[in-house]
């Protein structure tokens, strides 16, 4: 197998994770290059890397480009991606900022690698919270078709960053302690509390938050379903990490939550915990460090015809941005589109 050299750029809690992952799964790397904002060296899983401020050259010889979408590399994309394209870079972007864009396939492997065919040297992760979204969905749209999905997600503070997660620490023990702490991160207080913002309203869909804008069109691009019905509300919860979404499926005809069930535990980047007499079901807790996109409390909806509800619980770090970009350039080495 051929080795590639890889840029990872950025090197926050998203950056940090690829490059672990890269070496625990054996990725084909023959140099790891970091690129961020400023020089200096971090030591990620008990290896100093020497990171390198990003400029256009430092594209020169790399390979496979990672660009992470935190630590201010959001946006990143924008200044380095197409110019790491035209110098034979193949880029997986983490942010945003082109995931809507005709010519940028928006994958996640289990679901539609097919897309990742028609790349023109830029291939962009989907949200976070899409992503474990419709891990879940994929397969029972396949089994029948979805006609409509309302979601509402409580998603940890890990998906805004290292200074949130230092945030909701700092004010859980201000609170603790008797104080009143003011919020920096965040526009309210999120130690004891719920937000239901995340990102910024948009004219498109007026009284919609950006992330649920993402997850509505996000959802329809990959799952080729350009008219599919999509409801969705975002909420910032006090949960270091692990996102988790409640949601409620309608299907063109009825499936039974036996069958959903099946299906669910046959599918790819899929686990089955539901034993709700038992007290199983999937917790951020329980999804946190790990690979898979947990499912439970599969149920029919007695309210309407034909509908589902169930929960999903997923690693936002993990396989909400740094594994699964990870998955994709491992897809890619194996299509021979690399």
């Amino acid at each position: 197998m051929e080795n590639y050299r890889v840029g990872v750029i950025g090197v926050g809690l998203v950056g940090t994770e690829i490059i672990k992952l890269l070496r625990g799964r054996n990725f084909p790397a023959q140099e790891i290059k970091v690129l961020a904002r400023s020089a200096r060296d971090e030591e990620i899983a008990g290896k100093i890397y020497k990171v390198e401020p990003a400029s256009i050259e430092s594209f020169d010889g790399i390979d496979i480009a990672f660009f992470a979408g935190t630590e201010g590399a959001k946006g990143a994309s924008q200044l380095y991606g197409w110019a790491a394209v035209e110098r034979g870079t193949t880029v997986i972007d983490n942010g945003d900022d082109y995931r809507m864009d005709p010519r940028v396939p928006l994958v996640i492997p289990e679901v539609n690698p097919h897309h990742l065919r028609m790349h023109q040297g830029f291939v962009s992760n989907p949200n976070c919270s899409t992503i474990q979204m419709v891990l879940v969905l994929a397969p029972l749209h396949r089994e029948v078709k979805i006609k409509r999905v309302v979601v509402s997600t409580y998603q940890a503070v890990s998906g805004t960053g290292r200074a949130a997660v230092g945030e909701l620490e700092r004010q859980a023990r201000n609170v603790l302690d008797g104080g009143e702490p003011k919020p920096d991160v965040y526009p309210h207080r999120i130690a004891f509390n719920l937000i239901p913002q995340i990102g910024n309203l948009k004219d498109e869909m007026p009284g919609y938050y950006s992330e649920e804008v993402k997850m509505v069109r996000e959802t329809r691009k990959i799952l080729d379903e350009p008219d599919l019905a999509i409801s969705a509300t975002c909420v910032r919860v006090p949960v270091f990490n692990g996102h988790s979404e409640s949601i409620n499926i309608q299907f063109e005809r009825k499936l039974t939550a036996d069958e959903a069930r099946q299906i669910l535990q046959e599918a790819e980047g899929v686990e089955v915990v539901d034993d709700p007499s038992a007290s199983r079901y999937p917790t951020p807790l329980y999804a946190s460090g790990k690979d898979m996109v947990y499912v439970g409390r599969i149920r029919e909806d007695p309210s309407t015809e034909n509908c589902l509800d169930l929960f999903v619980v997923s690693d936002n770090i993990r396989k909400g941005a740094a594994l699964n970009a990870v998955q994709i350039a491992e897809k890619m080495i194996e299509m021979e589109l690399v």
